[in-house]
C-alpha cells in the first residue's frame, strides 16, 4: 500500500483520489475550498459521475479515503503527489498554470525528499520538466500521468483504461508511478515526460478532427439527400478506421476537447509551426453550431425574431452535469442572439444559472419545455428524451417540426402522429 496525496477534488482528482483508495492504497485529497470537504468527508459527491458516489462512500468507510483543505497535513508522509488542480486556457491561449504553480510553491516547502510529484492535470508541453523550478526543489522526482477521462464514464475509464501514459526522465521513477496501477490489466506507454504530454493534446486533437470531418460530410449527405448512416457504417467496417467518433451531431465541447485544442494550436504556434488541420477542425465546428441554429430558423420560415423554441438538452454529453463549452450551450446563445424565446429541459440542470446564458428559461418537463413552442430541437443524447410521448409532445407545440440532432427520437412514432423530424446528415 501507498501513501498518495492527491492536490485537487475537481473531476480529475476526486476520481482519481476514489480509484486510488479503491484499489488498495490509503489516499488523502487536498482542496481549498473547505465545504466541498466537508461534504466529500460526509460522502457528497457534488458531480454527476457513474460509480463515483459509490467509490467515495467505500473509500471512506474503509478508511483508505479522506479529505482536507490542509496542504501539510494532507502530504505528510506521502510517497507520491498528483496535481489535478485546474488549467484553464489563458488569454495568451494556452494552459493557465497559476494553480499548478501556486500549488508547487507551497509543496515545495513540505514535501519530504525523494516524494515523486506526478502531473495529472493537462498542461502545455513541457511544463513537467519544469516543475523542478516551481517547486523550488531538485530533489523531488517529477513525472507526467495525464488523464484520459470521459465524463460519464470516468470511473469504468480509470479501472479498466485503454493505456497507461506515464513520462519520466528516470526509468525508476516510471516505475514507482506505474506502481500506483497495480492491478490493472492495461497497457503501458512508459516515456518521457515531454512525450507524455503531447500524447494528451494529439489523443483529443485526433479525436475532434474526426468529430469535424463527419460532421462535413453529414453536411455533404443532406446536400445530396444521402443517408448519413449508411455512410458512417460504410466507413466504420473499414479496420483502418473504425466507429469510433464518427457520429454527426450539433459539435464536440466539453471541459476538454476545446481548451485542449486551442492550446495545442497555440503550442505548435509558440514552436514555429502553423496547425492548420487543427485550426480548420475547430472552424468547422464553429460551422456545425451555426448550421443547427440555420436548421432551426429553416422550420420557422427562416426568422427566429420572436419564436418560442423549446430545448432539449445543455449538457455537452448524456451521463454528466457539465454543461463548461457545451455546444448545446452554444447553440443556445446563437437562438437567443437571432432573437429566439428559447426554454430548455436537461436532466442534469434544475435552473438558469449565472453560468448559463442570460434570457434562457429551463423547466423540469420536457414536456413543458415544448409548450407554445414552434419547434423543438434536441441537443443532447439523454435516452430519456427518447421515452417522451411524441403524442403529448404534438398536443402542446405551436409548430410541427422537431430537429433531432443527437438522432435520439424514433422518427417513425414521432412522424406517425404528424411530426416532421429533421436531423444531422439526413
Amino acid at each position: 500500500m501507498l501513501r498518495i496525496a492527491v492536490v485537487g477534488t475537481g473531476y480529475v482528482g476526486l476520481t482519481a483520489g476514489a480509484c486510488f483508495a479503491h484499489l488498495g492504497h490509503d489516499v488523502t485529497c487536498i482542496d481549498i475550498d473547505a465545504d466541498k470537504v466537508r461534504g466529500l468527508s460526509r460522502g457528497l459527491v457534488p458531480i454527476m459521475e457513474e460509480g463515483l458516489d459509490r467509490l467515495v462512500e467505500e473509500g471512506l468507510a474503509a478508511g483508505r479515503l479522506s479529505f482536507t483543505w490542509d496542504l501539510a497535513a494532507g502530504v505528510d508522509g506521502a510517497d507520491l503527489a498528483f496535481l489535478c488542480v485546474p488549467t484553464p486556457i489563458d488569454t495568451g491561449g494556452l494552459a493557465d498554470l497559476s494553480a499548478l504553480r501556486a500549488a508547487c510553491a507551497d509543496l515545495g516547502g513540505m514535501l519530504d525528499p525523494g516524494v515523486v510529484v506526478v502531473v495529472k492535470s493537462t498542461v502545455p508541453v513541457g511544463t513537467t520538466r519544469n516543475l523542478p523550478e516551481f517547486l523550488g526543489r531538485d530533489d523531488l522526482p517529477v513525472a507526467s500521468n495525464p488523464e484520459f477521462l470521459r465524463e460519464g464514464t470516468a470511473v469504468e475509464d480509470f479501472l479498466r483504461p485503454d493505456r497507461l501514459v506515464v513520462g519520466a526522465d528516470r526509468g525508476e521513477v516510471v516505475d514507482r508511478v506505474v506502481a500506483v496501477y497495480g492491478g490493472l490489466d492495461v497497457p503501458v506507454v512508459r516515456t518521457d515526460p515531454t512525450a507524455a504530454e503531447m500524447v494528451k493534446y494529439a489523443s483529443n486533437a485526433y479525436l475532434v478532427t474526426r468529430l469535424s470531418f463527419v460532421n462535413a460530410i453529414a453536411a455533404i449527405c443532406e446536400g445530396f439527400s444521402a443517408d448519413v448512416d449508411a455512410v458512417v457504417r460504410g466507413m466504420g467496417l473499414d479496420a483502418r478506421i473504425g466507429p469510433a467518433y464518427l457520429r454527426p451531431g450539433p459539435g464536440w465541447g466539453g471541459s476538454c476537447f476545446p481548451k485542449d485544442t486551442r492550446a495545442l494550436v497555440e503550442s505548435a504556434r509558440r514552436g514555429g509551426y502553423e496547425f492548420r488541420f487543427l485550426e480548420a477542425a475547430i472552424a468547422v465546428n464553429e460551422e456545425q453550431f451555426d448550421r443547427v441554429v440555420s436548421k432551426a430558423s429553416d422550420t420557422v420560415g427562416g426568422n427566429l425574431s420572436g419564436r418560442r423554441v423549446a430545448v432539449w438538452g445543455l449538457t455537452f454529453k448524456a451521463g454528466t452535469d457539465d454543461h463548461r463549452d457545451s455546444p448545446a450551450v452554444a447553440i443556445v446563445e446563437r437562438l437567443l442572439a437571432a432573437g429566439a424565446e428559447v426554454v430548455a429541459c436537461d436532466p442534469a440542470v434544475a435552473f438558469a444559472g449565472p453560468d448559463l446564458p442570460a434570457g434562457l428559461v429551463v423547466v423540469a418537463d420536457p414536456v413543458d419545455a415544448c409548450r407554445g413552442a414552434e419547434t423543438l430541437v434536441v441537443l443532447t443524447e439523454w435516452s430519456s428524451f427518447g421515452d417522451v410521448d411524441p403524442g403529448v409532445v404534438g398536443d402542446v407545440m405551436a409548430g410541427r417540426i422537431v430537429v433531432d440532432t443527437r438522432g435520439v427520437l424514433d422518427r417513425v412514432a414521432w412522424e406517425a402522429i404528424g411530426l416532421e423530424v429533421r436531423g444531422i446528415g439526413r
